[in-house]
């Protein structure tokens, strides 16, 4: 990675961290390119089972940097990948491991919708979020704010939102059930500790096949939905993770899980 997308695991916990203070942690197209390839990293990493996204110097990411959109004229500026390359797009929806966004500070643009993607939401009182891209002529632009933010929020609301480009606090966020907790910036890390913690102590191979069920029932009908589920059980009770599960609670002990 580059100094601009930071990696680092420790103890299970992988955090990428956004790290252009200067510009807010605004994405330039090269930065993008890092940040795909870190969730794409992540998702293969057997030492990482809970990824923590957040950013440097009290903001998350305020948005795609305008001076690499200006650089290319709107005709002649091609797409990052087509609609199938979806881990190009939504790269954090495509982890296969449990995300926390941490936000502390703004998230615009682009960082709306990287917050938008996270599993988990968490939010400083300094955090304030707007998806603005009206305000360019463009639409969401990773498809996350037209798609997502309307199964988390109601279609109302979303619409308001990407209709205004509004900016919104984190208390706000929280009111519409956006992100789960505000804290105070000094009481973000260890809440986020306590989250990890809390994720550590569950199963890699079920944590997997949980994000990948949510995700894909969004779009499933109940019959589709059901056969995914079924085959994701089938999946579960020939894992050692499962056997271990039941092995640590009949010795009363504490699990030790391996995500085979």
């Amino acid at each position: 990675m580059s100094e601009l997308i930071l990696y680092d695991v420790v103890d299970g916990v992988c955090t990428i961290t956004i790290n252009r203070p200067e510009k807010k942690n605004a994405m330039s197209f090269a930065m993008l390119s890092d940040f795909i390839a870190a969730f794409s990293r992540v998702g293969e990493d057997d030492d990482a089972r809970v990824v923590v996204l957040k950013g440097t110097g009290g903001a998350f990411c305020a948005g795609t940097d305008l001076s690499d959109l200006s650089s290319i004229p709107g005709e002649n500026r091609g797409l990052r990948g087509s609609a199938e390359e979806t881990g190009k797009w939504w790269p954090i929806v495509e982890c296969p491991k449990p995300v926390i966004g941490v936000i502390d500070g703004p998230a615009v643009g682009m960082g709306a919708e990287f917050a938008s993607q996270c599993d988990i939401r968490i939010a400083s009182s300094r955090a304030r979020f707007a998806w603005n891209f009206s305000h360019r002529g463009l639409v969401p632009d990773t498809g996350a704010g037209s798609w997502l933010l309307p199964r988390l929020i109601g279609t109302s609301q979303a619409l308001w939102l990407l209709y205004s480009g509004e900016f919104i606090s984190a208390q706000e966020a929280h009111d519409l059930k956006f992100i789960t907790g505000v804290y105070e910036p000094e009481e973000l890390e260890g809440r986020t500790k306590q989250l990890t913690d809390a994720i550590l102590q569950g199963s890699p191979f079920s944590h997997q096949r949980i994000k990948s069920l949510v995700y894909e029932g969004l779009s499933s009908d109940v019959g589709e939905h059901m056969v995914n589920h079924t085959t994701a059980l089938a999946e579960c009770f020939k894992s050692g993770d499962h056997k271990e599960g039941v092995a640590s609670f009949l010795e009363r002990r504490a699990p030790k899980f391996t995500g085979n």
